[in-house]
């Protein structure tokens, strides 16, 4: 493949590389190697990951984390003799840790899930509105987001300790890296002033939060200092550079697009459903709040503008209650079976709030078609192929609605979908979306957000940036389409 400026694409350092993906259900460590100049990218280490009880918490187990992140680690080493030029984190955002002046954590993190940002969010609006937080911030309210764990912590009376890191973060300065907030992954605090692209104060102070607790911003591919420690015993580890990529693996996942122009849209597609474009300026009017759009940060200075759909959620509750019943539904069987079936009669919404719930998914959804006037469907295991269709169709029709709303917002003309994710594999959902869009869908790489991740290492390694605009000498967008190459076919349209 060739780069933007018509040369080959290739590094000047061929030493691997090395993306570390943090899953709220399992995280990951692949190694991207150069074989006669070419990339290979190759998944080394997966393991589990849950948050758990502890000390009537909701809490993510750091040592676990940090331990199975190690052991990947070692494997890279294992399996690159040439020598490791740089390591990156991305994870899922809000959460953190909490650190003393060495930088030594408090407690295990928090986990998202934990009820105690309900009685937060209540208490926190009360200082400071539901409105003029979005007005300051403008992202979405959502009771996860770290402002309420923060002030959680401050209602409980817990130790402030010196500073706070977001997880990605804190491992990048747990292996030898400054402490720092990288900005995309900073957005989802929804502590970031929109337009100054700076800490609020004025949050801050009115919950009462230590600003100076808070770490330096830096942007996306900011070099954050050498790998040191145990680590560097092993000889691949001895100049190894870390970087803090678009550390939100949102962000990651869009970087991850190999995709130019301003005429396409993105769904990151999974558990749930993000729908929306990249932007170069906010949209934070009244329309966008109402509906609940969100301004986060995206790589080269520009906002991921989009909206929360429900998603596999929906398959996934079901099946877990079919299991229950008696008969296992492997997610791929399900979706070649629901295709045999007709067209539903009548489409869900699906992101009423009661099927955000878990548990009990095919009841639920039959509540709400009794309450349409519909007719319920057969509950049990056989019939989960109806059920499935009907969810399938419902999605599609819900991200049609949704980009309509994006075009509209943006005033943009769109003519292209990308669709990356675990979930992009499901080729059914990906033609009722084309059908109920009438975009042109590709297939990008489920793994996006480790394509995006190692793309930033390669833009950030290989070229200047831009520091007003953001911009990279040679795009982050041609370094992932050469990396979906390495990883898995080149995205096609279904």
């Amino acid at each position: 493949m060739k780069s933007s400026l018509g040369r080959p694409l290739k590094p000047h350092d061929e030493r691997a590389s090395i993306a570390v993906d943090l899953g709220a259900e399992s995280c990951r460590v692949s190694l991207l190697r150069w074989k006669n100049g070419r990339p290979s990218i190759e998944l080394v280490h997966r393991f589990a990951n849950n948050p758990r009880e502890i000390d009537g918490g909701l809490r993510w187990d750091l040592n676990g984390i940090v331990t199975g992140l190690e052991e990947g680690l070692r494997k890279c080493a294992g399996l690159a003799p040439e020598g490791v030029r740089s390591i990156a984190v991305d994870g899922w955002a809000v959460d953190y840790v909490r650190v003393d002046s060495d930088g030594i954590p408090l407690a295990d993190p928090f986990c998202y899930r934990d009820p105690r940002t309900v009685k937060a969010e209540r208490s926190a609006h009360r200082k400071c509105s539901q409105e003029r937080m979005r007005e300051l911030t403008g992202v979405q309210i959502l009771p996860l987001n770290t402002v309420y764990q923060l002030h959680a912590d401050s209602l409980a009376g817990l130790a402030e300790g010196q500073q706070w890191l977001n997880l990605p973060e804190f491992l990048l300065s747990h292996w030898g890296g400054a402490r720092v907030a990288e900005y995309t992954n900073a957005t989802h605090t929804q502590l970031i002033e929109l337009h100054k692209k700076q800490w609020c104060r004025e949050i801050f102070n009115a919950l009462r939060l230590d600003l100076a607790s808070a770490p330096k911003l830096v942007p996306p591919g900011t070099d954050v200092g050498k790998l040191s420690g145990p680590l560097t015993e092993l000889a691949a580890f001895a100049n190894t550079t870390l970087i803090a990529p678009a550390c939100h693996d949102t962000a990651s996942a869009i970087a991850g697009i190999p995709a130019t122009g301003n005429d396409w849209a993105y769904i990151s597609s999974g558990t749930w459903s993000l729908v929306g474009t990249l932007i170069e300026q906010p949209r934070n009017g009244p329309a966008a709040a109402a509906e609940n759009f969100t301004n986060l940060g995206a790589v080269g200075d520009l906002v991921c503008f989009h909206k929360n759909v429900n998603g596999m959620w929906l398959i996934r509750q079901c099946t877990d209650q079919w299991a229950l019943d008696g008969k296992v539904w492997p997610v791929a069987e399900l979706v070649a079976a629901s295709e045999l079936v007709p067209c539903p009669a009548g489409l869900l919404d699906v992101d009423e709030p009661d099927l955000l719930l878990p548990e009990h998914m095919p009841q639920r959804i039959n509540a709400q078609r009794v309450k349409r006037g519909l007719m319920p469907l057969d509950e049990g295991p056989d019939n989960a192929p109806e059920f499935a269709s009907l969810i399938f169709h419902s999605l599609a029709a819900r991200y049609a609605k949704v980009l309509d709303r994006v075009a509209f917002l943006t005033g943009k003309t769109l003519k292209r979908l990308f669709i990356v994710g675990g979930a992009n594999q499901n080729a059914f959902l990906n033609r009722l979306t084309e059908q109920a869009t009438h975009l042109e869908v590709h297939r990008g790489s489920p793994e996006s957000s480790t394509v995006g991740n190692f793309a930033v290492q390669l833009a950030t390694l290989e070229g200047s940036r831009d520091a007003v605009t953001g911009a990279y000498a040679e795009p982050v967008a041609s370094w992932a389409g050469l990396f979906i190459d390495a990883l898995d076919p080149a995205p096609t349209a279904e």
